[in-house]
């Protein structure tokens, strides 16, 4: 079998950080991992072309070899998964889709025209689709209540990857988280036991990147890192010698709960293995609101305390919030923002809470009646969108709060010096050269960028821009690349602001921003 795979494009989401990778010469933040799972669990006498549309886009002459597509997505990737699921079609060709749109929303592959559905975890899903494919059956869906034992997961293909065309490289220690957070769809997705794989197959993961020649930064893309606290320190205890012998030649990034903040010799293990940074799911700072949502792991200590013991910890605190939960008091924007400001927490990721099909949110939503079809975040893929469901305030109010707070925490001064403030709260890692390297080639093209748009374009941080860069360099040369990062990610943001309002003022039937009020983002010089 030829097997054509491929992984459909994002559009401008919270995290696609556009005007970043432009700035840096990249394409992509991180590879798409789940495909590359698939593709070592394919037959190993098939032929197999990959592409990332993000990176690299396929041609017709690849369709034409063909003789199956393999299709994975997310939600947000739902307009261009479609279209090439279409599009193969109208090829004559085979299609068959997985991964966690498709598997949490079937329908929409089947109306495009998919043929097979590999759904849930291919591990269990992959060896029935080809056993449906040896029999000659046409069509299939195929699905599993059973968990695998990622003990017996493949090693992905990073050898099919472009990796000079991303920020970082990915790996997956870890699949599903302990708790039962209401609007959550993880448990749903992958389940409430926390399987983890075998220290020794992350450090084959690891050896593999080396020899391919990769050096920088690696996402562990568990859903919560720390989930099962025993194996994480297992693996942790075999990857800190690993990576001294290897003269540390990756930092690491993760998610987890913010209970991490309780176990000081796990944040210690963390720290000496070469982990810089970690998202926290925070939510709210609004405590009765966490209790109606289940999420009672943010509330055993004051989330304040538990983000200034992960920065002394020597960790990067990025984070989510949420706006829109039931029994929410008006004012929770300027909650947040509040909760922003007092950690310094650069980048929060603030949405409008959605509820996705399945999670218990949507099940109880729907027993209300409550639940609104073909609108919000399930039609557009991102939380810049109003909710799908009736709230229990006004939305216009809801609305309004989030896009006020969005504004003012991107606003470039208020960014430029929550970046420096967060920086400066964390303690250097000395087993670190560099606590989040750009990759090769790529970090003197950023700073020039960075230097020309921010240190001279922008007039009103101008100043500020030049003044913070001093500080961080006299104060905390080893976070010095982190600090650009966060710093040149902010021509991102400046710009997903103005989509974010656009969409939620259409959303309300009202006009989008007039040409006059749009703070037009600077041009990237290709050139320098």
């Amino acid at each position: 079998m030829k097997a054509l795979l491929i992984y459909p494009r994002f559009p401008k989401t919270f995290w696609s950080y556009d005007a970043f990778m432009k700035m840096a010469g990249l394409k992509a933040f991180i590879p798409p991992l789940g495909i590359i799972t698939v593709a070592a669990l394919l037959p190993t006498d098939w032929e197999i072309r990959f592409y990332d549309r993000n990176v690299t886009e396929e041609t017709e002459a690849d369709y034409e070899w063909c003789d199956v597509v393999i299709l994975s997505a997310m939600l947000a990737q739902k307009p261009d998964f479609l279209s090439q699921i279409r599009k193969a079609v109208q090829f004559g060709k085979k299609v068959a889709v997985g991964g966690p749109y498709p598997t949490s929303i079937p329908e929409g592959a089947i109306e495009a025209g998919a043929h097979y559905l590999i759904l849930d975890e291919g591990e269990i899903t992959i060896p029935q689709f080809l056993e449906a494919l040896s029999q000659g059956q046409e069509k299939g869906i195929f699905r599993t209540l059973d968990k695998p034992d990622i003990t017996q997961s493949p090693l992905p293909r990073f050898d099919l990857l472009e990796k000079d065309d991303y920020l970082m490289m990915a790996i997956q220690f870890s699949r599903g988280c302990p708790f039962q957070c209401e609007f959550c769809d993880i448990t749903n997705l992958y389940g409430r036991k926390s399987r983890t794989k075998e220290p020794a197959q992350i450090l084959v993961e690891l050896q593999t990147f080396y020899d391919l020649g990769w050096r920088g930064s690696i996402f562990m893309v568990d859903d919560n890192f720390i989930g099962n606290q025993r194996n994480v320190k297992r693996l942790l205890r075999e990857l800190i010698p690993w990576m001294q012998e290897h003269n540390y030649p990756f930092t690491f990034i993760t998610e987890a709960s913010v209970n991490l903040a309780e176990d000081l010799e796990l944040l210690d293990l963390m720290a000496q293995s070469g982990f810089y940074a970690v998202f926290l799911g925070i939510e709210t700072p609004d405590c009765d609101s966490l209790e109606l949502t289940g999420k009672f792991q943010n509330i055993r200590q004051p989330l304040v305390e538990s983000c200034r013991i992960i920065n002394e910890a020597g960790l990067l605190i990025y984070a989510g919030f949420i706006i829109g939960f039931d029994g929410e008091r008006a004012g929770a924007g300027d909650r947040i923002q509040a909760f922003v400001e007092e950690t310094n927490i650069p980048q929060p990721m603030l949405g409008i809470l959605q509820a996705l099909p399945n999670t218990a949110l949507w099940q109880r939503l729907k027993q209300e009646q409550r639940l609104l079809e073909g609108f919000g975040g399930v039609e557009v893929g991102d939380q810049n969108s109003l909710m799908n469901f009736l709230p229990d305030r006004p939305m216009a109010e809801i609305a309004e709060e989030y896009l006020d707070a969005l504004w003012t925490m991107y606003e470039p001064k208020n960014y430029l010096r929550r970046c420096l403030q967060h920086c400066l709260g964390i303690t250097t890692n000395p087993k670190l050269e560099q606590n989040m390297y750009f990759p090769r080639g790529k970090g003197l093209r950023l700073v020039a960028q960075l230097c020309w748009h921010q240190g001279w374009k922008r007039t009103e941080i101008r100043g500020q821009f030049w003044r913070q860069l001093w500080t961080i360099m006299r104060t905390k040369p080893q976070l010095l690349n982190m600090y650009l990062g966060l710093c040149a990610a902010g021509e991102h943001f400046w710009e997903y602001r103005i989509l974010a309002k656009e969409r939620i003022l259409e959303q309300q039937g009202l006009e989008p921003l007039s040409r006059s009020t749009q703070v037009k983002p600077e041009p990237v010089l290709v050139d320098i």
